[in-house]
């Protein structure tokens, strides 16, 4: 596929023996909290379903995410991963999976455009059965710059939002050639990892950050889906005057019927104190927005890629630009403003140099979807034809049971009448 391959991380590290044995520290903790994906393993390992699959992925390589790829390679696998965002990566897990000899790590946390397109270009070599991806990066390299890779490739799945609509507009499109699931739309994802996940991580990662309180601060949040209510919902915990901004005008009366103020996005940023984008598009905080920005507002992206704040435009209006702590980058207006992004508009829990993403226990959860997938496209695949596919009801019940019987927590079921009941037409009032 290219002349030459790209180098797996430890050619890019100095003491990777020291980062291997931090690395694995690092996952081993999370492993502890992770009760779906030990229940897994056992499965994994005794079962042996991936056996003579070949599995590629991008996603934010830390410790949460090295145990999904530890279990999908003791499910006998071999498996590829390289980072879906240039600033998530965590070297020294990186290093640990590569120590696995069926697993090869390209992620390298820092590299530049042309760098984090080459390493997914060397996840690619291992020809794979299945692709699994945070974003939609490498599903979008193998149909425009490898097609002769489609013909062996049983599916995929996808993790985030971002990566889910443009798959499905991809879809739309007639130029999706192979099935994937939709993970990110799935309840045991959605309800937790967008929610919880997203909220109490972004937030957390900002405060630890900037060693700034939420209380009773303006805290915009642009963006009412799932993502933008679990930040609403945690910054109000922590006493903060809550702000939505919304296109669509039922996530936005859903936020007024919150509780929540809602404003367009020129009203609400001359009030912010501090701005959180959660949508996954482009250009929602513009020059518009800056010019009535107060000084020493926050602006800190929990979307996906880093366009959401336009920083071109933040860019030119600035006379100087400073780093004004760590992963804090004060951007200075003629007038003496200082508007401060955090992360370099990357996602904030997962770019800043503190960040840890999500909590372990939520990315349980989320992963053991996604193991549950890869196994479904390994032993039913051909079932699927090419598209977007939700992700099978009865295997995200599966998880949500796991995770119940880990926690100690017991729950009714329906009765064989019940069952009948609502499966039935013809049963009147």
């Amino acid at each position: 596929m290219s002349e030459t391959a790209y180098p797996p991380v430890s050619a890019h590290l100095d003491d990777v023996e020291a980062a291997r044995t931090e690395g694995r520290r690092k996952m081993d903790w999370a492993a502890q909290h992770m009760p779906i994906l030990e229940a897994l393993r056992e499965e994994f390992e005794a079962d042996k379903p991936l056996s003579g699959q070949r599995i590629a992925m991008a996603m934010h390589v830390e410790a949460k995410t090295a145990n999904l790829v530890e279990l999908l390679a003791l499910g006998g696998a071999e498996v590829t991963i390289t980072g879906c965002n240039p600033l998530s990566t965590h070297d020294d897990v990186s290093a640990a999976l590569d120590t696995h000899e069926n697993i090869t790590s390209y992620a390298v946390r820092g590299v530049d455009e042309e760098g984090y397109y080459a390493a997914i270009d060397a996840a690619l070599e291992i020809n794979p059965t299945i692709t699994v991806d945070d974003g939609m990066d490498m599903v979008a390299a193998i149909h425009e710059d490898h097609p002769e890779l489609l013909e062996s490739i049983v599916g995929g799945c996808e993790e985030t939002t971002t990566g889910v609509h443009r798959l499905r507009a991809m879809d739309a499109d007639g130029a999706l050639e192979y099935p994937v699931f939709a993970v990110n739309d799935t309840p045991m994802k959605t309800l937790f990892d967008n929610v919880h996940g997203t909220g109490e991580s972004s937030l957390a990662t900002i405060a630890m950050t900037t060693n700034l309180s939420y209380a009773g601060k303006n805290v915009v949040v642009a963006g009412y889906g799932y993502c933008g209510r679990g930040v609403a919902k945690k910054a109000a915990g922590q006493n903060a005057n809550v702000i939505v901004t919304e296109v669509d005008p039922r996530k936005a009366l859903e936020a007024h019927m919150e509780g929540y103020e809602v404003l367009p996005m020129r009203e609400a940023a001359a009030k912010a104190d501090v701005i959180i984008t959660t949508t996954g598009n482009r250009d929602v905080v513009v020059e518009e927005h800056f010019e009535v920005m107060n000084d020493g507002v926050l602006l800190a992206n929990a979307g996906h890629f880093d366009i959401e704040i336009d920083l071109d435009a933040l860019d030119e209006l600035a006379v100087d630009r400073y780093e004004a702590r760590d992963g804090v980058e004060a951007y200075e207006l003629a007038d003496g403003r200082r508007l401060n992004v955090l992360a370099e508009g990357r996602l904030v829990n997962l770019a800043s140099p503190i960040a840890l993403g999500h909590p372990v226990e939520v990315m349980d959860q989320s992963f053991g979807v996604q193991a549950a997938c890869v196994r479904e496209l390994a032993e039913n695949g051909d079932a699927y034809d090419a598209g977007v596919h939700d992700v099978p009801d009865e295997l995200d019940r599966d998880i949500a049971s796991i995770k119940l019987d880990a926690e100690g927590v017991d729950h009714d079921t329906l009765s064989d009448t019940q069952a009948e009941y609502l499966d039935s037409w013809d049963h009147g009032t």
